[in-house]
Formats: structure tokens, C-alpha cells, sequence
């Protein structure tokens, strides 16, 4: 049985001490549209740097913090709070973007008026000209962005690109859908993406047809060929060639994933399929003694792993999984990495990243944590790969840099609640050294990896001369 599901803990964002550097800035984050656990991780982020942040709103409060809020809704938050703590309307309600700047410089930034909540609207714009850096990892992403349905666009160029081998074109696409994901409000003019690093002529020409018309040709072209939706999806509604109904939603989103989305499946695989003239999970399913172990898998719980992960389900798996860890090796801990710890509220599977404080503790870990997994039942398919090797800084150039950590590949069996049916989910467990998992969980979390000796994931930024961001602000 798994344990009752319970909220993620919030991990230290460093050993740095507690001291007040800046007395004259007192911060109060507003929890409504910001969650508890996200306050918790920036309240010790902030502190961490010297920052002086309050648990509770107060007279002494002078930066009010508030995350996807509009300036009406500041304003009726603080007036409601006004009465009980005379004197906290002379307080400064900002929008996250003040915090996250203060954090990447180390110290308060100026306020200015794009970060005053009370003189956000009307928003005309962009500012002329743009200061935007040239990284990805330097610009802050939050989860929630202006610009959604223009980088969406782009991504499905991108994937498309991907699936016929385009590595050149896939690689541009992203990197424009990036620089979207990342402007501080929403694009109506062309205009607005002068001087943008990394937003191509090509990219361009979409963003202005879906400004002009509010949709692009190329784009629908894309998404309604045959090859794009084999290689990716099938539209709901739908009956396969053997008579196996799909969910029908007569219209509505995608349900069925087809071909990549089956777990053990890369882009390769699909489009060998294709070529040979499979097109459904029933022709998949008739060559299944072509396929290997992990496809058989993937292909019986398909329906599942197709679903997306809910966070209580990612939760609930990491405790059955520190259950098992600590009862092998105490003292060892396991995190949540991934779009989770991004601050995502669903996902297409769980990683995990396990790991010692003392160094070589974890060698032998994962199998006995596994043995101890099957044995409640809990492990519907697993593959293991060793560590390629014991110091990552060893690898050759054509190694991945994740090979360098021991992994299980696992589908999980996911108990239901009340005794509702259960369901199988993709689980990766990663097993690193301590002197190697702020690669680890930088790599997980998803950023470029480098290699360095390092004791925390700040330091990893801090090396190449960038400012840390916190990865609620790293979903480019």
C-alpha cells in the first residue's frame, strides 16, 4: 500500500546564512496565486541572499510579491488587509518579475514601472528597445506565459522538424518558442520582436500570419498531415483497425498517443514504422514480435502512460520510493526533479534522483530499493543501466552525460484511491553521487548539463558567470 499522499517537501535552496543585508526592503509573498509550496521554496531563496521576507503581512512590510495577479486584484487584496495592519497600503505591490531580478542580481533592483502591479494596466507593449539576454537559462519562464498560442505554433514546427530529421530547423523553431515563453507580456506587433536574439526570419513570418489572421497555413498543414499525427497522435473519436474504440471526446483535445508516445518508441523506431506503413496501435500491435521488451510494455499499458501524471500521483510515488530508500540506506534522500519541481502541475512521467550524503554510500542502492519495490507489487516493468562511469569528467565527447548515473526505466503500479481501479505510470529512478547530483538535478530539472566539480546547483550558474534562477523560472 502506498502512504497517504501528502504535499511536496520544499528542498533548501542553498547553506548560505540567514542574515539581513538589506534593512530597508522588507517582502511579503502573497500566497493566493503563487501556492504554498512555491512560496515556501522562494521565502528560502530570498533569505538565503540576504533578503528580509515575512511569514505574515504587517505595517512593516515595504514589497508586496504577487505571482499572475492583476493590478485590480492587488489593489482589493491589499485594501482588504489595509484595516488589519494600519500603515501596509504605503507597501509596493510588484509582480514576480521584481523578485526574480532581485534574485538573479543578488541584491533589490530598482522598481520600476513594469514590475508596479498598481500601474500595470493597461500594458501597451513591450519596451523599446528589448533587453532580453542571450540564454535561455538567464531569461525567466514561469509556467504561465503571454504568449502561449505563438510558441505553441512554433513548437509544432519544431516537432514536426524533429520527426523528418531536421535537426537545424527543430533547434530554431525551440529556440524562438523560447524567447516567446519569456516576454513580459503579450505580442501584437512584429514590432515588439525587434532586436530578440535567437528569432529567425522563418519564425517571424508565423508569428506575423497568426497576428494578421490568427492562424497559419504551414502550421494546420502540419498538424492535420498524416505523417505528423502518426508520428504523434490520433484525433479522439476514433476506432482502430482491429476494432479497438478509443475515447471518444467528438472534438475535443487529443487522447490517443500513437507511435513516440509509446514508452520504449524514439523518433527513429516511429519513422520506420511509418515508412513500412503501419499507422495504428493495432498495426503495432500486429508485428509485436518485432518489438522489444520496454514496446511490449509500453504498448499494453499504453492507454495509461498516454494520461498525464497529476502532481498527488508524483507525490504519492516519491513517498512509496523514499519508503523503500531509506529503509535500504538511511540517511540517503530522493527529490522530485523533472517539470514537477518546475512547479508543473502534470506531467508525462516522474523522475526521481537518489543520492547519499556520503560518498559511495549509494553504490548497490537501486537494486535492492527495486527488490524491495517488487515485492510490494509495485513494479510493472523496470530496466536497468548501469553507470557508464564513476566521474562523469571522465566521459568521451560522444557519451551522454546522463549514462554517466545509474538508472531504472520503470512503469509503476499506481494503487487508485478507495478502491478505484489502479493505473501504471512512468516512473526514473536516478541514482548519483553526492559530489555529482547538482548535475543530476540540474540535468533532470530541465537545463543543458555541463561538467565541473560542484556542491549545489547554484554553483553550476555561478561557474559559467550566470544568475541563478530558480526552476519555477526555467520552463523555456
Amino acid at each position: 500500500m502506498l502512504p497517504r499522499r501528502r504535499r511536496a517537501r520544499v528542498e533548501d535552496p542553498g547553506n548560505f546564512s540567514s542574515e539581513v543585508r538589506f534593512p530597508g526592503v522588507t517582502i511579503y509573498l502573497a500566497e493566493p496565486r503563487m501556492g504554498r509550496s512555491r512560496r515556501a521554496f522562494l521565502t528560502r531563496l530570498a533569505r538565503s541572499k540576504g533578503f528580509h521576507v515575512l511569514d505574515a503581512y504587517s505595517s512593516a512590510v515595504t514589497h508586496v510579491v504577487m505571482e499572475q495577479t492583476s493590478a485590480e486584484e492587488a489593489i482589493c487584496w491589499q485594501e482588504s488587509r489595509a484595516a488589519l495592519a494600519p500603515g501596509c497600503a504605503r507597501a509596493a505591490l510588484l509582480d514576480i518579475s521584481w523578485f526574480t531580478e532581485s534574485m538573479a542580481a543578488g541584491q533589490p533592483v530598482p522598481v520600476e514601472d513594469q514590475h508596479r502591479l498598481e500601474e500595470a494596466v493597461p500594458r501597451k507593449g513591450l519596451p523599446s528597445p528589448v533587453r532580453m539576454p542571450p540564454y535561455a537559462c538567464q531569461r525567466p519562464t514561469p509556467l504561465t506565459h503571454h504568449n502561449a498560442s505563438l510558441s505553441e505554433a512554433l513548437e509544432v514546427l519544431a516537432e514536426a522538424a524533429g520527426f523528418e530529421g531536421r535537426e537545424g530547423c527543430l533547434l530554431a523553431f525551440r529556440r524562438a518558442a523560447s524567447v516567446l515563453k519569456a516576454l513580459p507580456c503579450r505580442v501584437t506587433a512584429l514590432s515588439q520582436l525587434q532586436g530578440l536574439p535567437r528569432f529567425g526570419e522563418h519564425s517571424r513570418r508565423v508569428v506575423q500570419e497568426l497576428l494578421d489572421r490568427g492562424v497559419c497555413e504551414e502550421v494546420e498543414r502540419v498538424r492535420l498531415s498524416e505523417r505528423y499525427q502518426s508520428m504523434k497522435d490520433r484525433k479522439c473519436g476514433q476506432t482502430t483497425a482491429g476494432g479497438d474504440s478509443l475515447h471518444t471526446c467528438w472534438g475535443g483535445p487529443l487522447s490517443q498517443q500513437l507511435f513516440t508516445q509509446i514508452f520504449g518508441v524514439g523518433v527513429r523506431t516511429a519513422d520506420r514504422w511509418y515508412r513500412e506503413g503501419l499507422r495504428t496501435l493495432d498495426d503495432v500491435r500486429g508485428q509485436v514480435q518485432r518489438l522489444t521488451e520496454q514496446q511490449k510494455a509500453g504498448l499494453r499499458h499504453h492507454r495509461d502512460l498516454s494520461t498525464p501524471v497529476q502532481r498527488p500521483d508524483a507525490e504519492a510515488l516519491q513517498q512509496a520510493v523514499e519508503a523503500a530508500v531509506g529503509q535500504a540506506l538511511p540517511g540517503a534522500t530522493v527529490t522530485l526533479a523533472g517539470g514537477f519541481r518546475r512547479g508543473k502541475l502534470q506531467g508525462h512521467d516522474v523522475d526521481l534522483l537518489i543520492t547519499h550524503p556520503q560518498e559511495g554510500q549509494e553504490a548497490g542502492l537501486l537494486p535492492r530499493v527495486m527488490r524491495s519495490l517488487k515485492q510490494q507489487g509495485l513494479v510493472l516493468y523496470q530496466w536497468h543501466q548501469l553507470s557508464r562511469s564513476r566521474d562523469p569528467t571522465h566521459l568521451t565527447r560522444r557519451s551522454h552525460i546522463m549514462d554517466a548515473f545509474e538508472r531504472s526505466f520503470c512503469i509503476f503500479r499506481l494503487p487508485g484511491p478507495l478502491g478505484a481501479a489502479w493505473k501504471a505510470v512512468r516512473v526514473d529512478l536516478v541514482v548519483a553521487p553526492v559530489s555529482q547530483f547538482p548535475f543530476a538535478l540540474l540535468g533532470w530539472t530541465g537545463s543543458k548539463k555541463t561538467l565541473f566539480r560542484v556542491a549545489a546547483e547554484e554553483d553550476i550558474f555561478r561557474h559559467l558567470g550566470l544568475a541563478y534562477l530558480p526552476p519555477e523560472q526555467r520552463n523555456a
